[in-house]
């Protein structure tokens, strides 16, 4: 007899857990506004509502962990000549990873403010995108822009103390003029072992790997493509099936067409949404965490869009424009801009 009360209470657990989320309606947003002068943030690591970092295009690496009161900075020089321009940053336990985009690509691990090159190329078409580590904390991926005839990536299996470039021959080839953008940090996304990795120019396509990095596949979008400045701009998965990619055209931000798509086997396919339809051009594209992939938000100098089914239609909250956005919980984000950081907070129609 006393096996049905156990029954029932597993039986409800099920049910709560498998319970349906039911999407929110977004009445208004709130962005608190803190200017940070000369530089451009594209690259942040948000904590919690009051701790953020970033790494800008001074070489600068700072953090507020009182809500943007006050920042403390710390600016970086290579050879007491070279300013990196930062727009990678990822943490790794106590150790942050600021990576910066031109020759040459200089990879600084800093601990508590104090600074280490573990990462150095020199090429003239070095030009490195975004940084990530897995769940593990071992395995850690940096992409760029081709030097070869393939992406350029670097992997780390010691939690970033040192750092290796994939062969050529172990990934897929690159067509001529086929790149990644450095536009937000989020043309990576990691889920427990895979990686996704979003390209632009020539192709608009999804690199991933199942195992660290070490095998790759690649598939086509219909993402729009052909020139420099098309392609995909930001990727991010809910779960290992369902994800969404954003970009368009950056040399005409008003254009909607075949900038947005989702898909539903973990990037084999794609399929356009909202097309013709804002929003226009972004530059990154993030899951509300906690909202079973059924609210998104995207962001870029055209302003902030939200959905509430997975990215099929659009409303535009805000005409601010940012570089990326990353959320703490399911009403907070930090966001990062030119010149600027801002916090979002939503404001919900019951």
């Amino acid at each position: 007899m006393k096996r049905i009360p156990t029954l029932i209470l597993v039986l409800l657990v099920i049910i709560s857990c498998s319970k349906e989320y039911t999407p929110r309606n977004i009445e208004n947003i709130e962005i608190q506004e803190f200017k940070i002068d000369s530089t451009s943030i594209r690259a942040i690591v948000a904590i919690n509502d009051s701790t953020l970092y970033f790494a800008g295009s001074r070489g600068d690496f700072s953090k507020t962990t009182n809500a943007g009161k006050s920042w403390n900075t710390k600016y970086i020089t290579h050879q007491d000549s070279i300013i990196p321009n930062f727009r990678s940053l990822a943490k790794n336990d106590d150790a942050f990873f600021a990576l910066s985009i031109t020759n040459p690509a200089l990879l600084y691990k800093i601990t508590h403010y104090k600074t280490e090159l573990v990462y150095n190329e020199n090429h003239p078409k070095v030009f490195y995108d975004a940084i990530h580590f897995f769940k593990d904390k071992k395995h850690g991926i940096a992409v760029g822009d081709p030097t070869e005839n393939c992406a350029s990536i670097i992997i780390t299996s010691d939690g970033g103390n040192t750092w290796e470039k994939i062969l050529c021959e172990n990934l897929p080839s690159f067509e001529e003029g086929e790149a990644f953008f450095a536009a937000s940090n989020t043309n990576i996304k990691i889920i427990d072992k895979t990686v996704w990795i979003a390209s632009g120019g020539k192709k608009a396509r999804i690199l991933k790997s199942d195992n660290f990095g070490k095998t790759w596949q690649i598939f086509n979008t219909p993402i729009i493509q052909g020139n420099g400045s098309q392609g995909i701009y930001s990727i991010d998965f809910s779960d290992k099936n369902n994800g969404i990619i954003i970009g368009g055209d950056y040399s005409k931000p008003l254009e909607n067409k075949a900038n947005k798509a989702i898909t539903n086997d973990g990037g084999k396919t794609w399929t356009l949404v909202a097309d013709n339809l804002n929003p226009n051009y972004k530059s990154c594209v993030q899951y509300v965490p906690n909202t079973q992939g059924k609210e998104v938000f995207a962001v870029g100098k055209t302003g902030i869009s939200f959905s509430n089914d997975s990215g099929k239609t659009w409303k535009e909250v805000s005409k601010d424009s940012y570089y990326t956005i990353l959320f703490v919980d399911k009403n907070t984000a930090w966001l990062g801009g030119y010149q600027k950081i801002g916090k979002l907070n939503l404001k919900i129609t019951k």
